[in-house]
């Protein structure tokens, strides 16, 4: 699942690739202007001495409080990745698993890690009329790596045969939020938004009893700085900054796609902070912007060899991804 830029390793997610670090990192859709000082605030507060509640009582109660849900309907993770796997491996022999794509890759790593069936839609049409067969099915809202914001929520939640899995890792960070169908299952990993992915924490919401679900994962899956990013997330204060935040990289992601445009390259925009821009061949390009200093995320295994998938990030970073651009 991996390949190779000279002798560095590109991960199928953005992030680290094993090389220095980069002057510019486009890579990843955490949120550039990060870390949340409201949540850093918290962090410090955690007592990394102790161990957690084994059986995170107060989080699920705090967690559940803020979706309007019974405490046995939410279940904490590692983070969004490790709650698809265990998703997964709950879900184990009874039925297919339904994608549609292109989208984030883990949802296909976690099934054939485990041999299981595996449905690869291309259209959102395949998509619903194999819906009622599946008894999985996920879509990431707004899309990895897209942004797309598909319209056909409430009738993909009605046509369900099994569980529909909305990721929302990306969610927080839409211009407009959207409604959400109350019956679908929701996986949130807030450290995106906040500036935070070095904090694993994600959970899972869903319309019924996932105490066997909590109990598929291993003892302690959220360590007290996991704990603190997720309490934090629900802070007034932590939310507003967010805000602020959204509003700036939005501004930083129009600007992104204007000035690529401004070299002739085709951009697919997002209603979030990343964008699509095509440039032949993604993997060579991001082969050379990397040995330049710039790491940006290959789209081929999304299934788009010609396009980079980018994220907002601040001016100079932009000037400086643009002027690499022009000579590769």
């Amino acid at each position: 699942m991996e390949g190779v830029l000279g002798d560095v390793l590109t991960p199928i997610h953005g992030g680290p690739d094993g090389g220095p670090e980069p002057l510019h990192d486009f890579s990843t859709n955490v949120n550039a202007l990060g870390p949340n000082p409201v949540i850093l605030e918290y962090l410090r507060r955690a007592d990394p001495s102790r161990y957690p509640d084994p059986l995170y009582r107060r989080l699920h109660r705090l967690l559940a409080e803020s979706h309007g849900v019974p405490e046995t309907h939410v279940a904490v993770g590692t983070g969004t990745s490790e709650l698809i796997h265990r998703l997964v491996r709950w879900n184990f022999l009874r039925g297919p698993i339904l994608l549609l794509q292109p989208t984030f890759s883990e949802y296909a790593r976690a099934a054939r890690a485990l041999d299981l069936p595996l449905w690869e839609t291309e259209s959102p049409e395949e998509f619903l009329r194999l819906l009622p067969r599946s008894s999985l099915a996920f879509l990431c809202v707004p899309n990895n790596p897209t942004g797309e914001v598909y319209p056909f929520l409430e009738e993909a939640a009605t046509r369900a045969g099994g569980a529909l899995v909305l990721d929302l890792a990306y969610y927080p960070l839409l211009e407009t939020p959207i409604p959400l169908p109350q019956n679908a299952w929701r996986l949130y990993s807030p450290n995106k938004a906040h500036g935070l992915t070095g904090v694993r924490a994600g959970y899972l919401v869903a319309a019924l009893d996932l105490t066997p679900f909590r109990n598929l994962a291993p003892s302690w899956p959220v360590s007290v700085y996991g704990e603190a990013l997720l309490e934090g997330h629900l802070d007034p204060e932590a939310q507003a900054w967010l805000d602020r935040a959204k509003a700036e990289l939005h501004r930083l992601r129009r600007l992104l796609a204007q000035r690529l445009r401004e070299l002739g390259l085709e951009v697919r925009e997002s209603p979030t902070n990343f964008l699509l821009v095509r440039v032949g061949q993604a993997t060579e390009v991001a082969r050379k912007l990397r040995e330049k200093g710039i790491r940006v995320r290959d789209a081929t295994s999304f299934g788009l060899p010609e396009w980079l998938r980018l994220s907002a990030q601040r001016e100079e970073a932009i000037e400086a991804l643009v002027s690499m651009l022009s000579q590769v």
